[in-house]
This record gives structure tokens, sequence and C-alpha cells, in this order.
């Protein structure tokens, strides 16, 4: 006599078919292609080891740059940025007579470069790429049978992928993660320079990466943009380098919440979130979830932004290491109040000029050449974060009217956190629109 299963069995089973039948297939709009990439590599930014903020940008620049290039040729008015870009001489071209998906080029492309250039990220996290490349390919060959066309366009999107990797070890900035602090570094010891703060974000008292402005900028135009003057070194109280000082004290003593919040907000450390370039291709995706632009435009304002946020950083860190200058928590205990803390902690590396003030207008610029300087959104990118209990601030979403309103209160988040003077911001405010400029003005469309 057969013996019947468990009543528990039948039921679990009877459960799991439910489930299965009732799951509904997903659904990608227009926009979802660009973004769900965008969402995973700030997932891989956020969550591998070592990632400077100076490393992510150049990442950022790669892989936005690479989703241009795998989709560039699904619309006959733009062109590849090939010969535009420095060093980047040739590219995979498609055979003009037969037809690609596009779509699946660009998915392979972004699971393959995401996976080489952050290639010291965990495989659970290679794991999670290559399961959304599975997802979306998936549903962009549901109903095809053309398994040539497939596979042309999968092979197409690699070999983009594959040829942009190879040219960005030329760079200078190859796995420079292994190189964050150079021990044999010696320092420049002239009136006003950085000295390593005992109020830091890092334990080590090398200053972050050194070399990074050495490195290969996207545009030859964008290595050749004239240097920032920074104020003369000068101690007594009524010179304009006393001042800069002088204005960080006095703001320190009169923050207001909303000036804290606008300091932690944006933070972004790089220990605990996606970074400030992070930040800004995370702002990237906001204004294409609100303005869902055709997919063209959508890695158009990837690659604009990732190129932006790349030469913004390598041109800051080539200025910071040339003019080596000391921060608030040096100058004012020694010429002002010898017991004044700023509220946020020192970043290991000079002051001049301002990292966040740099890669913000460059984004605000960019974005504002494509959807307008009039652009209303929130952004939610902390929300949810723990309270800084140390500061007591709690973690509030951000509403902007413009572009340009997010760059300048990055660059003021500084300020408030007592880290960077006004010069360090104004400098990083001008020059990161030039950075951009050049970006804009490279021929995008034929």
């Amino acid at each position: 006599m057969k013996k019947s299963l468990p009543k528990s069995i039948i039921v679990l089973v009877f459960i799991i078919g439910t489930l299965l039948s009732c799951k509904k297939d997903i659904v990608l709009d227009e926009q979802d292609l660009a973004t769900k990439w965008a969402d995973m590599t700030l997932f891989i930014t956020k969550n591998t080891p070592s990632n400077s903020p100076t490393y992510a940008s150049r990442c950022l620049g790669y892989i936005g740059l690479t989703m241009y290039e795998s989709f560039v040729y699904a619309d006959s008015s733009y062109q590849s940025l090939t010969g535009q870009l420095d060093g980047l001489d040739s590219l995979p071209k498609p055979n003009p007579t037969i037809k690609y998906d596009w779509k699946l080029a660009l998915n392979a492309a972004q699971a393959s470069i995401l996976k080489n250039i952050y290639n010291q990220t965990s495989d659970q996290n290679k794991l999670k790429i290559d399961s959304l490349e599975k997802t979306i390919f998936e549903y962009y060959t549901k109903n095809k049978e053309d398994k040539a066309l497939i596979e042309r366009s999968v092979s197409f999107g690699k070999e983009v992928a594959k040829v942009i990797f190879e040219w960005s070890k030329t760079d200078g900035g190859y796995r420079g993660y292994l190189r964050n602090f150079d021990k044999k570094m010696v320092y420049p010891n002239h009136l006003g320079s950085w000295k390593p703060p005992l109020y830091g974000q890092s334990f080590s008292h090398y200053p972050l990466q050194p070399h990074w402005g050495e490195n290969r900028t996207f545009l030859i135009s964008n290595h050749q943009i004239p240097d920032p003057k920074p104020i003369p070194y000068d101690t007594l109280p009524n010179s304009a380098y006393y001042k800069q000082f002088l204005a960080v004290y006095n703001q320190e003593k009169s923050l207001t919440q909303a000036q804290k919040e606008a300091a932690i907000w944006w933070g972004d450390d790089p220990d605990e979130t996606f970074t400030p370039p992070g930040h800004s291709y995370y702002l990237a995706t906001l204004v294409i979830k609100k303005a869902k632009p055709n997919l063209m435009k959508c890695v158009e304002t990837y690659a604009k932004v990732g190129l932006g946020v790349a030469d913004a950083f390598t041109n800051c860190w080539k200025w910071k290491y040339k003019f080596f200058t000391e921060r608030p928590n040096t100058f004012i205990p020694q010429y002002i109040d010898k017991f004044w803390e700023s509220f946020w902690p020192d970043p290991p590396f000079p002051a001049f000029p301002s990292g966040h003030a740099i890669q913000a207008a460059s984004t605000a610029t960019i974005l504002s050449s494509l959807y307008g300087e009039k652009f209303s959104f929130t952004d939610d990118a902390h929300v949810g974060r723990k309270r800084d209990e140390l500061r007591n601030v709690d973690f509030k979403a951000r509403h902007f009217e413009s572009f340009w309103q997010v760059a300048e209160e990055t660059a003021k988040s500084r300020f408030y956190g007592g880290i960077h003077v006004p010069q360090d911001n104004e400098a990083g405010l001008e020059k990161g629109k030039v950075v951009a400029e050049n970006i804009i003005q490279l021929k995008w469309k034929k």
C-alpha cells in the first residue's frame, strides 16, 4: 500500500505552486534599463572596500561612457566620442548592413565594465551584477527567435566594454585603491601648508591619493584648465587670508539646525555611502525618473555626469597637491581660538579647492544643459539612515528648485561643517563649471 505524503509537505508544495503561478512578469519602462544599471553601479560603489571619492569618480566616468558607447548607434543623430577623448582612438563599430538589439548591447556592456572596473568587489556583488544582467537579458529576448541577432548584440556590448576597460588601464588610476596613501611622501612645508588633523575622518596621517592629479583626464581641454589662485598666506587679523578662517569660526558659533542638516547630508563618507561623485550620479537618476526622457538621452546624461565628476576630481587633486593648503582645524586653533573644533571632521587631504564644490558644479552645469536650469526635485539619497546622535541631527530629504541650488548647498555644507573656507568653495564652483562646459562642447551629435 502506498504511503501518502505528510500534510505539511502537501501544504508547502501548494503554497510554492500558488506563489509561482501568481508571479508577475517584470515590466521595464524606457528609462529603466539605464536607471537599473545606475542603481547597481551605486550599490557596488557603496559596498566595495577602499573606494575613495577619487577612485569612485574615475569608475563612474568609464561606466557612464560605456553605457553611451554601447547604445549610441541606436540613434542616427548621435555619434561616438571616439577621437574626442584623450587616447580613445578607436572603438568597435557595428556592421551597418545588419541589425542589432542595442538594449541587449547596453545590458551586456554595463555588466562587463562594472565587474572589471570594480574588480576588487566581492564575489557576492559580482553575482548580483550577473543576476541583473540575466534578468534584463531574459526580458528583452523573451519573444525573440533570431539567435544570431541576440549573440552579435551581446558580443558588441561586451567588446565595447573590453576596449574601454583596456584603455582605462593606461590613465594612471588603474587599481588606485591599492595606493590610497603614500607613506614615502615628503610633505611640502610652507606657511599655511596642510597638516594631518587631530580631528579627522581617517586614522591615516598621510594625505589621500597624492598622485591622483597626475592621472589622464578624459578630455585634453580639461587637463589644460588654468589653475585657480588661492589667497596669499597671512596671519594679520585684517588680512584677506585671516578673514577666510574667521568666517568659518563665526559661522560655527551660530550654526542653525538646517545648516547642520545640510552639513551631514552632503558629507557622503565613503565608508558609509556611495561617495560625493556617487551622489551626483544618484541625482542624475532622480532627474531621469522624473523627466522620463528617451533612452538615448538617459545614456547621454550618465555619460556626461560620469565624465564630469571624473575630470573634476582629477583636476581638483592636481590643485590640492600643488597648493597643499591648510584647513580651518589647523589655522583657527593657532591664531583665533585654541579650543575650537569643526562641526564635521577633516578629510585626509589638503583643502584648496573643494572637491565637493567642483564635482557638484560640474554636475549642476551638465544637468542644467540637458533638462533646463529650473528643475524641481527632492533628493532622498540618505532618507532612512540612522540619526547622527553625536551631532543631534537627522537625515532629512532636501528639496531643490534648480541644479545650481544643489551645487551651492553642497559647497556651503563644507563651510557649515568647518572644513572649508569660502575661497575653497568659490574656486571649486568656478572650475567645476569649466570642466562641464568642455564636456558639453564635445560633438555628441552629428
